[in-house]
């Protein structure tokens, strides 16, 4: 068994290729903590694994969607975008659907993301085929990062607005909300591709 201590926050890309290496390397994921990750050695490149963001789904449309995954043959694994360890928790995640808005804890909260891995059969592996759906499935993502970006970038206009505050704190703020758009340009140029080849395709 091998533990691996990783943190990606919402970097989706970055843990879905570090999962895939993992397997090229002959490591099947076995078990997920909110810091932890446990593999099994195996034969390598005999999984395949995608990471798929479900923060704005209700907690019963994460499940049925789970569900859905593993009676299509999928192994799921719910994991964290956040590092809370608090129990009661309510958050509200204004990207979010109908009740998918508020996350709880016990329910949705620490639960923002699905590792799905699938036996690797030469294919690429896509849960989101077609353009619309592609286009779709980054709006959340974008909406997330977005909504991220926004708190610093307010909270940076305060500071520099209260002349007692120091300015060293208004740049931290702008520097944190301006990394925070590098994620966020980047989903609107996946969405607009994709909703771009969806009325092409049409």
């Amino acid at each position: 068994m091998k533990k691996c201590y990783r943190y990606f926050c919402g970097l989706i890309d970055i843990q879905e290729s570090w999962l895939n290496k993992m397997a090229h390397k002959g490591y099947r994921l076995v078990k997920t903590g909110k810091l932890v990750y446990e593999f099994e050695k195996g034969i390598p490149d005999e999984y395949q694994y995608a990471v798929e963001f479900v923060a704005h789904k209700s907690y019963q449309r994460g499940e049925d969607y789970k569900r859905f995954l593993e009676e299509s043959g999928y192994n799921v694994f719910y994991k964290n975008a956040n590092l809370n360890y608090s129990i009661g928790k309510l958050k509200w995640r204004p990207y979010g659907e109908g009740m998918g808005q508020i996350s709880t804890n016990p329910g949705s909260y620490n639960k923002e993301l699905l590792i799905v891995e699938k036996k690797n059969d030469g294919k690429p592996f896509e849960l989101h085929t077609t353009s619309a759906d592609k286009a779709d499935y980054y709006k959340p993502i974008r909406n997330a990062w977005l909504t991220i970006m926004i708190l610093p970038l307010g909270l940076s206009l305060w500071r520099f607005m209260d002349i007692k505050a120091h300015p060293y704190e208004a740049v931290a703020f702008l520097i944190f909300g301006l990394l925070c758009m590098i994620p966020v340009i980047r989903y609107q140029k996946r969405i607009s591709k994709f909703s771009l080849q969806a009325k092409i395709e049409e």
